[in-house]
């Protein structure tokens, strides 16, 4: 089942009563759009991902990414039981939002590096190429997040490539 499929939060349930953790799990209500929510999330990593390569060396953001990737996996087990206890709803966005700076690491961020790096984010999320689908299958909040860090491992590695490969210069910067 594609991540993005999510069933409304029934009506009784006000999403301020929800919490913090769904607050934060659902990119500040962001996931409660009606379409296509985990594509709502990866635009919100967008912000993050950019705050994270204005960090002065590669370790220090790669503590970052590993903080934030951290925290969501408390975040989303709480704010997946609050919302009905499925496995992995989708309202949940944190995990889109952590794991784009992954796609990013080592890389400009240029418009079109921003764009490729988006899509193949979504394509690679989507796709669930393995390990990521055995991943998702992990214990709660660890198995929401577990498969959007190999989307990101996956789509940095081909956003690598192209810049790297670069025929038509489009990554000439």
């Amino acid at each position: 089942m594609p991540e993005d499929s999510s069933e409304p939060l029934p009506a009784s349930r006000n999403p301020l009563r929800l919490g913090f953790a769904v607050w934060l799990a659902t990119g500040f209500w962001i996931g409660f759009i009606p379409f296509a929510p985990g594509t709502w999330g990866t635009l919100w990593g967008i912000p993050l991902a950019w705050g994270v390569s204005r960090l002065p060396n590669l370790w220090m953001q790669a503590a970052a990414i590993a903080a934030v990737c951290a925290a969501g996996i408390p975040i989303c087990t709480i704010a997946a039981r609050r919302l009905g206890g499925r496995k992995d709803p989708g309202a949940i966005v944190l995990d889109e939002i952590a794991s784009l700076p992954i796609t990013f690491l080592m890389l400009p961020l240029e418009p079109v590096v921003i764009i490729a790096g988006f899509l193949l984010h979504r394509f690679f999320d989507i796709l669930k190429p393995q390990p990521a689908r055995a991943l998702e299958r992990l214990p709660d909040g660890f198995g929401i997040m577990a498969d959007d860090w190999i989307a990101g491992i996956y789509s940095n590695l081909a956003l690598h490539l192209l810049v790297w490969w670069n025929p038509a210069g489009l990554f000439a910067w």
